[in-house]
Formats: C-alpha cells, structure tokens, sequence
C-alpha cells in the first residue's frame, strides 16, 4: 500500500502580494493595457492613487495646468465651446468639426485635463477592466498566465485588475466582492479549494465568470483546463521507463481538483506498471512553495535506504526547485542518485543548477483563451459556454537523464 508522509508546519512567506484586504478597506492593483499604469486604491477607505502615464507622474502632469482638478467645464471655457462640445470631441469626434476638435484639443493639452473615467462607468453600467484572481501571484505559472489575458486585454482597450487569493477563501470573496464594486465587465479566476459562495452571487449579478486553471463543474459556465491527469501519468509513466520502482508524489494533500487530478494520473501509471501502489510514497508539504519542496525532501532523505524513492513528481515546479536544492546540500545527484520530475514547466525549471524534466502547461495559451472566452460571454448575443482542456507535454532535461538498471531502482 502507499505511504502519506504528512509536512512539517512551517510559516513560509509567499512572496509579494498583489492584492491584499485589510481593515479599513481592500487594495488592489490595475495593471493598465499600456503596462506603463499602476493604480492602487482602497474601497471603504482612504482613497490612495498613484499613477503614472507616459512616463510622466501625476503630480508633474497636475503642475502644468490643473491635470486631476481640472473640469470638463474648464475645457470648454478655454475652447469657448459648451461642456456638450467637449463631450463630443472625447465620446463621439466623429460628430464634432475639425477646426472645433482641434480647439478643444488644444485646450485639454494646455491644461492637463483627465476625462473621470469613473464617473463615465458610472453611467454605463460597467467599467473597461476586467478582473483576473490568481491562487498564488509568487508563482510564475500565474504571471504567464497572466500575460496571455493582458495579451487579449490590451487588444480590446481594457485594462486588468490582478488580485491574488493566496489559495483563501476569505480573500477571494473579498477580491471578488471589489471587482463587483468596481463593474468589471467579467472575472478570470482560479479558484480556491473551497469556492466562495461569493463566486456564485457573482454570477447571479450577470456578471460572466471564466474558470481558468479548472474545469467547470456544469456545461453552464466557461472554462480553460488542462488534462492534469494525462499530466500526471506522462510523468509516472517516464520515471517507470528510466528503471524507477520506488517513486514520491509531492502535494498530496492539497484540495485543489487540479493537483488532485495529477495525482490520480501518477496512481494509474504507477498500478499499470507495478499491478500494485506499494511502489508510491505521497508527501504532502504545508505549501506548495520552493519551502514545501525543500521540506519534502528533507523527509525523503530521512527515510531509510531500503524505502528511500529514487525520483519523485512534485505538484509543480516550485515544490521541484525546493527538492533540488535540499538534495544538493545533502550531497546527494541529481540525477543519479535522484530523479525529480516537475509540472508548469516555468522558465525557471529549465534555468536550474541541474535542468529541470517537466509536465508543460501552455501558460500564455490559457490565459488568452480564457480570456477571449470572458470577452465573448461579455458581448452577449449568441455566446456559447465552452469548456476547453489542453493537453500537456512532457519536456525531458536532465533532472531525469540517467536510467537506473537492476535492483538500484
């Protein structure tokens, strides 16, 4: 039968927070369609801004005529046009003559007018931003996800708010109950362990919610998967043929579907070569960080030689890094003396000290699909609910080079 090694319990940092709540209110951070933007504010709190556009700060941009302070009506003054024509000229120029948009153009320049875009969302119901919820934001999965749903964003003219979860489901509901606030026109997110009712109540607002990273648990909503549990036995399935027949899964005991379904991939690929799962050590890290790693591995150099796995498959690459690095400073080589397989496939796996083997999830793909998907629920008319799963590929480096021969494995 297999082994559970439960983790150690350590207070390990997660790196950075994008989005955090707190007592007086919630922060979060838009990250505009030009990259150049950065806007942080509090709801139900002391609103505090900063931004900066076209490399030039507010402050430098205020100085010059007005900039945050200045009112459409002071435009118009300047134009010698009414507030109306002004209006035209930022909402519909087509309307408005040359001569007299040149006039009002001129005069915006010269003081440093900033049209109210909140105010304007106001009006319209729902802003130009959409919400994007990741479970860990220190994690290089989430930020090449990330940078697929900018991708889509920047090409439609809307911004994203990024918001991360820390895998809470506090913070979620809080994230989400703010991208409601604001009237985002829909929400990219992955989920928690446990899914916030507040995702549902959401959803009920008719606002479109795309799942990224999990599949949909009804044909009714949009979602971008990834076959986690090929995934999984393509893993299992490589360190079997390299002559391993003592093998660890790393992230046992985590709630997420997705890791749970890379996990039943390395059981089935583990019973179809052995007929048994006595061959499996499952390690469950308090987190799935580069800590977690580490810990694990601490655990494995802690067993006895003769129960000792020789490879092991981590949840992601994080947890693969953090294996690495404790088994070479115990001394012991990878990968002859140790195999480690990870999954995501970040850059930073095939950078590592000894290149890192990895279950590929196209990471840009995901975020850009998703986000398509989001923007076509969002137009209305004929929108159709796609659940769409990618399958991975496993990228062999040399983590995992070395065949073991005879009863070494």
């Amino acid at each position: 039968m297999k082994r559970f090694i439960s983790g150690v319990a350590d207070t390990i940092g997660s790196g950075a927070e994008v989005c955090q709540p707190s007592l007086r209110g919630r922060c979060i951070t838009r990250v505009t369609t030009s990259g150049a933007a950065l806007t942080r504010f509090r709801s139900r709190g002391t609103i505090q801004a900063t931004s900066v556009r076209r490399g030039v700060p507010s402050a430098a941009r205020g100085s010059r005529g007005g900039g945050l302070t200045t009112s459409i009506r002071d435009v118009a003054g300047r134009a010698g046009v009414s507030v109306g024509t002004v209006s035209n000229v930022l909402n519909r120029p087509d309307v408005v003559s040359a001569a007299t948009r040149e006039r009002v153009l001129a005069a915006i320049t010269e003081l440093g007018f900033v049209r109210n875009e909140s105010a304007r969302h106001l009006r319209a119901g729902r802003s130009r931003t959409i919400g994007l919820v990741v479970l860990d934001i220190a994690n290089p999965f989430f930020t090449d996800v990330a940078r697929g749903v900018e991708e889509v964003a920047n090409a439609e003219g809307l911004a994203v708010i990024l918001c991360n979860s820390d895998d809470q489901v506090g913070k979620e509901s809080a994230h989400l109950d703010v991208l409601a606030e604001q009237r985002v026109q829909g929400v990219l997110i992955t989920p928690t362990a446990e899914v916030s009712p507040a995702l549902d109540a959401l959803r009920r607002r008719g606002v479109p919610v795309v799942l990224l990273d999990r599949r949909a648990p009804a044909a009714d909503q949009c979602s971008v998967a990834v076959d986690d549990v090929l995934g999984g036995r393509l893993a299992a399935a490589h360190l079997v043929e390299r002559g391993h027949r003592r093998i660890a899964f790393i992230g046992g005991s985590s709630g997420l579907p997705q890791i749970q379904e890379r996990h039943e991939g390395v059981d089935r690929a583990v019973l179809d070569a052995f007929g048994t799962d006595d061959a499996l050590t499952v390690l469950s890290p308090p987190a799935l960080t580069v800590a977690g790693g580490r810990d694990s591995a601490l655990q494995i150099v802690g067993l006895p030689a003769d129960e000792r796995p020789t490879a092991a498959i981590c949840a992601n690459d994080l947890l693969a890094l953090g294996v690495l690095q404790e088994m070479v400073r115990h001394g012991v080589r990878v990968p002859d003396d140790f195999a480690i397989v990870g999954y995501d496939d970040i850059d930073f796996a095939a950078a590592a000290a000894v290149p890192l083997t990895s279950v590929r999830k196209p990471r840009q793909e995901l975020g850009r699909r998703a986000a398509e998907l989001l923007l076509d629920e969002a137009r209305g008319g004929d929108h159709r609910h796609v659940q769409q799963v990618f399958e991975p590929t496993l990228v062999v480096r040399e983590s995992s080079m070395v065949r073991r021969t005879g009863a070494a494995g």
